[in-house]
């Protein structure tokens, strides 16, 4: 008879409460799919008094995620403490060590400290499995290291955080503001405990980097992400978006290329009739180019209880089978670390600005974006107020560096009021 797998879960909050009620919820099913019972032997949170609206009582408990992470009657180590460094990560280091498998939710801490911890997982012959880390419940983890295995994968992009896509949606639904709508994610609970996390696109970065090491073989970079939040996006970006029959979506967009691995996580516009376009509230989507599948479109709950503890459940349904799977997909040690590289494929720009409403103003912007070889497709002057003249160009398609170029340019000059928005047009 083959004996249980034991877990022991660090973190009781609504992921590692939904774990515990799926483990008393389906226990004949998971044993009736894996061929082995699926146990809990011990839990660890801040508060043992605290009403979590699971029963406990049944369960050893360790104020110390590491002294969890140490006990003998656990075979996995489920970590949904979150964040980058401190127990997370030294409960992790802890488990592994005393020979114990992880599963993980903990997007911060692999995209930080994914290639160190995948060496030390297979130097022990010990697994590290993480599909709750992306997109919730969508199982984009499984799809790139096993279904699409054979691929040689071309571009990865999606939208990865539902709280910038409930903004941005809401936004062109309701008629409201940033502002207002960030104060109901706020009362909804659906901000990290650092809102920039969300609004500042680091969340989304941190899942970009994951997915980006196992498409293209390399080591997780968070560093080398161009990251760049919603907080700049006003709700007349919206509007004329819509007009010219686009969507603003927080896009995550990593491909290799001859100068390295590129990388970025930014507002962009992408046709309203695509799938991305389509997306509404807080639902995630990736996209997976490979040469042999073409494209794929993986769509679906990207947070909350119920889908994030099934990811961590079908991770642990995984191991309890036998699967072992390397890491980041491959060996550890064969991880490649590639230069930083800014996209220099040519893309049509969004470029809004306000123009101080003076003689020749619009004629000294339009010879600096051409001195800078930027090419204006479409203008529109709207909503002239007695101080400035807002102005909207649409660029044929340049570099970012040449409509950087023409930006700095144009900072120097006496025409320009605050800060312009640039928004790349994304194909997809």
């Amino acid at each position: 008879m083959t004996a249980p797998l034991r877990l022991g879960i660090a973190g009781l909050g609504t992921v590692g409460t939904g774990v515990v009620q799926i483990l008393r919820r389906h226990a004949a099913l998971l044993e009736a799919r894996t061929g082995r019972a699926i146990t809990l032997s011990a839990v660890s949170a801040r508060s043992r008094d605290k009403d979590r609206g699971v029963p406990l009582k049944d369960y050893g408990w360790e104020d110390d995620p590491v002294a969890l992470a140490r006990r003998d009657d656990i075979d996995v180590f489920v970590e949904l403490i979150g964040g980058d460094e401190g127990p997370a990560l030294d409960a992790v280091k802890a488990a592994l060590a005393t020979g114990k498998d992880v599963v993980t939710a903990n997007k911060a801490m692999l995209a930080h400290h994914g290639r160190e911890l995948a060496e030390m997982a297979e130097a022990a012959g010990r697994v590290i499995r993480y599909e709750a880390a992306v997109a919730g419940g969508i199982p984009v983890i499984k799809a790139l290291t096993e279904g699409l295995a054979a691929n040689e994968i071309t571009r990865v992009m999606g939208v990865m955080n539902g709280t910038c896509n409930y903004i941005l949606t809401r936004m062109q639904a309701t008629g409201q503001g940033y502002n207002a709508l960030f104060e109901e994610c706020a009362k909804l609970g659906y901000l990290e405990a650092d809102p920039n996390l969300d609004v500042g696109g680091i969340d989304a970065g941190h899942k970009l980097a994951i997915l980006a090491a196992i498409a293209f073989g390399t080591a997780p970079d968070f560093d080398g992400i161009e990251i760049e939040g919603i907080q700049h996006i006003q709700l007349e970006d919206i509007h004329q978006a819509a007009d010219m029959g686009y969507r603003i979506k927080l896009l995550g967009v990593a491909q290799r290329t001859g100068r390295g691995l590129e990388q970025r996580m930014q507002p962009c516009l992408v046709p309203a009739d695509s799938p991305l376009g389509q997306l509404e509230g807080g639902t995630n989507m990736v996209v997976i180019e490979g040469d042999a599948v073409q494209q794929l479109v993986l769509r679906g709950p990207g947070a909350g209880q119920g889908p994030t503890a099934s990811a961590v459940m079908g991770d642990v349904c995984d191991i309890a089978r036998g699967l072992r799977l390397a890491t980041f997909g491959q060996p550890a040690t064969t991880l490649e670390t590639l230069p930083a590289a800014r996209s220099a494929l040519p893309a049509p720009y969004y470029l809004r600005m306000k123009l101080v409403d003076k003689p020749g103003a619009l004629a000294k912007v339009a010879a600096i974006l051409g001195q800078a070889g930027v090419s204006i497709d479409r203008m529109r002057q709207y909503g002239h107020s007695d101080a400035t003249a807002p102005v909207l160009f649409v660029t044929h398609k340049t570099s970012r560096a040449a409509l950087d170029e023409a930006l700095a340019a144009m900072r120097q000059t006496d025409v320009i009021a605050g800060e312009p928005v640039a928004l790349r047009i994304e194909e997809v």
